[in-house]
């Protein structure tokens, strides 16, 4: 068997230790993965930076615009 190709199966040893849990506080806190735009990533590289720039943008808007989630659709009036 040449060291290049991958096994019918493996036994569970062989995938190592596992973790129960690993990323359970990361989730039940509520983790929300975005896709930036490349020149939004290029400007800011971190989290951190994302989030403060975020949170500055929320101190500019009147605290009686937030809502909540928003469907991206106006509504019309009839």
């Amino acid at each position: 068997m040449d060291n290049d190709e991958i096994r019918s199966e493996y036994k569970r040893e062989d995938l190592g230790k596992g973790v129960r849990g690993k990323y359970f506080a990361r989730f039940t806190k509520g983790t929300n993965l975005v896709l930036l735009d490349d020149r939004v990533a290029k400007a800011f590289p971190t989290a951190e930076d994302v989030n403060a720039a975020l949170l500055g943008l929320l101190d500019l808007v009147p605290k009686t615009r937030i809502t909540g989630r928003s469907s991206g659709r106006t509504k019309t009036r009839r």
